[in-house]
């Protein structure tokens, strides 16, 4: 069975069950496992001097570990590398969430808050409607990229290893990888290895965003996207951005800071409500689709 079958059975298995409660409750996400490591690692080697070193070490050894799990997992047969690549993949539990955001604000601006303070790190304690809308839908479009197809571009590449490795490197990039006193140094490795990883992929989920929604300038699309602070996150919140025709992005406040962050095109509207946000997760459906029909198509040519 080729990489791409077991992709597509992935993906839609991952899409048809999402990741079942019932499950997860009553053992460890793999995701949570990762946490749980790379916690460790920071806790033992974050300290004293050589941090830069000591976290390209940490890296070394997270895609070390990644590829032994993968290569040990895809040993247990197709129905197993299916099976964890679903479980690894997050598109139904990503619209889930952004879902509850927007029945949130629809109950109140209170609910509202409290559901996208569950998908986003920034503040949330003050924010109007517009900002929650806002953020559900920049949350919408990176979580494409990062938990859908990122990991699904690396596991076409590369198999069960190259997602394990893949979903290490992103996880320990959302745990140190920031530019923190304390991080700076130990997260700079999984830092610039996420952006690595995430090169293609983000600029893949733009298209995939774009495209359906019939935007074809993909020359805004990348101006846009050298507005964001990241190199890649930007580029499917550009996409989502034009495909909805709002602005993204903007000021919004981190640890009690407000920080004046340029918005992803300007010129789009810029009072959203929940009924932006169930449009970016009908674009979100669309971008799946057309990535499913292209790994389709892989299977063929």
């Amino acid at each position: 069975m080729t990489t791409a079958v077991l992709l597509i059975c992935a993906l839609c298995l991952d899409a048809l069950l999402g990741e079942p409660k019932w499950l997860w409750d009553r053992v460890a996400h793999p995701a949570v496992l990762m946490g749980r490591l790379i916690g460790a690692l920071d806790r033992r080697f974050n300290e004293g001097a050589q941090r830069r070193l000591k976290g390209i070490g940490c890296v070394v050894f997270l895609v070390g570990v990644g590829g032994a799990i993968g290569l040990l997992l895809s040993t247990l047969g197709p129905v197993a590398e299916i099976i964890t690549a679903a479980i690894l993949l997050a598109q139904r539990s990503l619209v889930q969430h952004v879902a509850r955001v927007a029945d949130g604000l629809r109950m109140s601006t209170a609910q509202g808050r409290r559901m996208v303070a569950q998908i986003v790190s920034r503040d949330t304690d003050a924010m109007h409607d517009t900002q929650i809308a806002r953020s559900a839908i920049e949350s919408a479009a990176e979580n494409l990229s990062d938990g859908v197809i990122a990991p699904a571009f690396w596991f076409l590449i590369a198999g069960v290893p190259g997602l394990v490795i893949y979903k290490l490197i992103n996880t320990a990039d959302s745990m140190i990888g920031y530019r923190t006193p304390r991080h700076h140094a130990f997260g700079w490795a999984a830092a610039r290895l996420d952006d690595l990883l995430n090169l293609i992929p983000a600029r893949l989920t733009a298209a995939l965003i774009a495209l359906p929604a019939g935007c074809y300038d993909l020359r805004a699309i990348r101006r846009d996207a050298a507005q964001h602070r990241s190199p890649n996150a930007g580029w499917p919140e550009a996409a989502m951005s034009r495909a909805l025709g709002v602005a993204l992005a903007g000021p919004r406040a981190y640890d009690g800071q407000m920080r004046d962050f340029p918005f992803v095109n300007p010129d789009g509207r810029k009072v959203l409500t929940a009924v932006d946000i169930d449009a970016s997760i009908a674009m979100l459906w669309k971008a799946w689709r057309m990535w499913l029909v292209l790994c389709v198509l892989a299977l063929i040519f």
